[in-house]
């Protein structure tokens, strides 16, 4: 696992890669690598989305549960996959609700969000790793104590994000963030089973620019050329 974090994240996350529970991820993920199993995304990718996303640029969290574990498809950043690739079934749901969000919005025919993370929306896994075809396999190894960590950050020394939570996967993390400093949008997930019971016209982007606005930030462009 290579670590190179901007020094924003280093800063804030300064001890987090000497406790006891990264030495133990560290390890489990060189086992995997000894043993001739694909993990994705790739090591120089692992910390993707808070290398775009600086600490002090977080405006919006889209918090995902694990990397895709197709061929190519995982570069760090939750939803989003490599382009040359299909777009995904929830991000395909997720582009839907975009053009019903914002008129005139084009639906992009690729599905790589390194534009989004690179204007402030941190597109967060709970789970970093994984093994190639076997999707969950790197839960309960130690990334969630360490992105749990990420979030707990961002709500005690930020202020005013706004923190997407699709699916109870991601609504569970709401223990984490202080609702009276930040605002917490919620709806199901966007995948195939979830989408119509309510992640469809819950306008969570549309949203989320009106309350950077409000603050005086700038907002996010959406729009994926």
């Amino acid at each position: 696992m290579s670590v190179t974090l901007t020094k924003s994240w280093l800063d804030v996350l300064e001890g987090e890669f000497e406790k006891g529970y990264m030495v133990s991820l560290k390890a489990f993920l060189l086992e995997e690598k000894q043993s001739g199993v694909t993990v994705y995304p790739k090591g120089s990718d692992i910390f993707n989305a808070l290398n775009h996303t600086p600490f002090d640029n977080v405006k919006v969290v889209i918090l995902g549960q694990d990397p895709y574990h197709g061929q190519g498809q995982a570069h760090g950043l939750s939803f989003s996959v490599q382009k040359g690739l299909a777009v995904p079934p929830s991000l395909r749901n997720i582009y839907k609700e975009l053009a019903e969000d914002f008129p005139g919005y084009i639906i992009p025919h690729h599905g790589e969000l390194t534009k989004w993370a690179d204007q402030g929306v941190l597109l967060l896994n709970a789970t970093l790793t994984v093994r190639a075809q076997q999707a969950g396999s790197h839960q309960g190894k130690g990334w969630e104590i360490f992105t749990d960590r990420i979030i707990t950050e961002l709500s005690e020394k930020r202020e005013g994000i706004v923190f997407m939570l699709w699916g109870k996967y991601a609504q569970n993390k709401s223990a984490l963030i202080d609702g009276n400093k930040h605002f917490i949008l919620t709806a199901p997930h966007p995948s195939p089973f979830s989408a119509y019971t309510g992640f469809f016209g819950c306008k969570h982007f549309s949203k989320a620019n009106e309350i950077l606005e409000k603050a005086g930030r700038k907002q996010i462009d959406w729009q994926i050329d």
